[in-house]
């Protein structure tokens, strides 16, 4: 019977991080086992890797930035691989595999135990001789900003999750349209929109072309202090006539149609190449009682969140379904903060595709993504927040109108009447047109 080939080391490259650096090493496929331990006198991070070895000499370390002074690799048990990194003071090291196909990694964080000033984002290669110049890899996503006051007059936060991005491109469309680079433009166009907006204010899940893990993205939204958490993404199917936006919001049952489930395989297949799984640090039982203790209220603001997002987008795109779906997405499994997956239409579809690379598509879909949030936050806005005074007090909100508006539906939206409707606004019938601001009366 023949020997098992070795594993082979393929690349390497070391990136500054604020906490100290990361360490990635690629394979060809996941070595059988692996083993990391620090020693001290003087200080280094061993990484034994079971029948394990090069594919070529690792090359010069560049180490600006970190505590890291250099790397060296010998053979291990005869069969085995071993790594050491030189350090220039004490750190910690932890290890995680990542099993995306095609991309097999090990990813080393190195945490100085005494942190310094935060090392700079740039990143930076280990290179091989002769191997051509080193990938770039995107910088680190910046420290969340800390949560704001809750005061009584605090903005509403909305953090903004655009799909994707660094090694997973997402979807490619016709003439190698990148999911990532569309959602990621409508997604500031969405930020700019809310900034612009008394009351509200946005946070970017990711700022540059770089990936995060999906169980990590509601950790950074939460951790700015996020009152709602919208995933922006393009759908991808193969029937290239599949046309129109929708919204998904959880389904803790099966989804609930076939393009559902074929979404919630491929987005999830992502977290793969990020590394990480929801409440992986947690008792199953245990994991479990804490999503169902809080999971119910969540998903109905999340629905309601998703269906007024949904009415919106359908002023400026055809829809693919004139209702919320539901799907097992993994970006959607916060059970405290109400998330919402919106797909801004299909980059699969040529005609669909062409509209999305257009810069004034991009920024009518981020006006009509935000308006049907300012719809859901008119009804439910949260405590200690000046929409929640404005609520209160009957001042400032208003109402555009919109294809299928009518005065009932925006009264019953608001929680008033249509007779309160036209007298507040001085109507002389109930007569009302696109684009018509009407101011919203205060709450009996």
């Amino acid at each position: 019977m023949p020997a098992t080939a070795a594993t082979l080391v393929q690349g390497s490259r070391l990136i500054p991080t604020d906490a100290g650096a990361r360490l990635e090493l690629s394979f060809d496929r996941l070595p059988a086992s692996h083993k990391i331990f620090t020693l001290d006198h003087p200080d280094r991070v061993v990484i034994d890797l079971a029948d394990t070895k090069l594919a070529r000499a690792l090359g010069t370390v560049a180490t600006a930035g970190t505590a890291v002074r250099g790397i060296r690799s010998g053979v291990h048990q005869g069969t085995g691989l071993r790594i050491v990194v030189d350090l220039s003071g004490p750190m910690t090291a932890t290890g995680t595999t990542l099993a995306a196909a095609g991309q097999p990694m090990l990813q080393i964080e190195l945490h100085n135990r005494n942190r310094g000033p935060a090392a700079r984002a740039a990143t930076t290669a280990i290179q091989a001789p002769g191997a051509g110049q080193p990938v770039a890899s995107a910088p680190r996503p910046p420290p969340s900003p800390s949560p704001p006051a809750r005061g009584a007059q605090r903005d509403i936060v909305i953090a903004i999750d655009a799909g994707h991005g660094g090694q997973d491109p997402g979807a490619i469309g016709p003439n190698g349209l990148r999911e990532k680079q569309v959602v990621l433009a409508i997604s500031k166009e969405l930020k700019g929109a809310i900034d612009r907006e008394p009351g509200y204010r946005a946070v970017l899940v990711r700022t540059g072309d770089y990936f995060i893990p999906l169980a990590q993205r509601p950790a950074i939204a939460r951790r700015a202090g996020a009152d709602v958490m919208l995933s922006i993404h393009a759908d991808a199917f193969h029937r290239v006539g599949a046309h129109g936006a929708s919204v998904y919001a959880l389904s803790q049952k099966r989804a609930t149609s076939e393009t559902a489930k074929y979404l919630a395989e491929r987005e999830n297949r992502s977290d793969l190449i990020g590394g990480s799984v929801a409440l992986h640090d947690k008792d199953p039982m245990l994991a479990g009682v804490i999503l169902d203790l809080s999971m119910t209220a969540t998903l109905n603001h999340s629905l309601h969140l998703g269906s007024q997002v949904l009415t919106a987008m359908g002023s400026v795109n055809k829809l693919h379904k004139n209702q919320v779906e539901q799907a097992g997405f993994v970006v959607l499994k916060s059970p405290d903060l109400p998330s919402i997956l919106v797909e801004t239409g299909f980059i699969s579809n040529p005609q669909e595709a062409g509209r999305l690379a257009d810069a004034g598509h991009q920024r009518r879909l981020a006006g009509a993504i935000f308006n049907g949030v300012k719809r859901h936050f008119a009804v439910h806005p949260p405590d200690g927040t000046r929409i929640a005074w404005q609520r209160r007090n009957g001042s400032g909100r208003t109402h555009v109108i919109d294809r299928g508006d009518t005065l009932s539906t925006i009264a019953e939206q608001y929680d008033t009447s249509v007779n309160q409707l036209i007298r507040h606004n001085g109507l002389d019938s109930a007569v009302i047109r696109v684009g018509q601001t009407l101011k919203i009366p205060g709450s009996s």
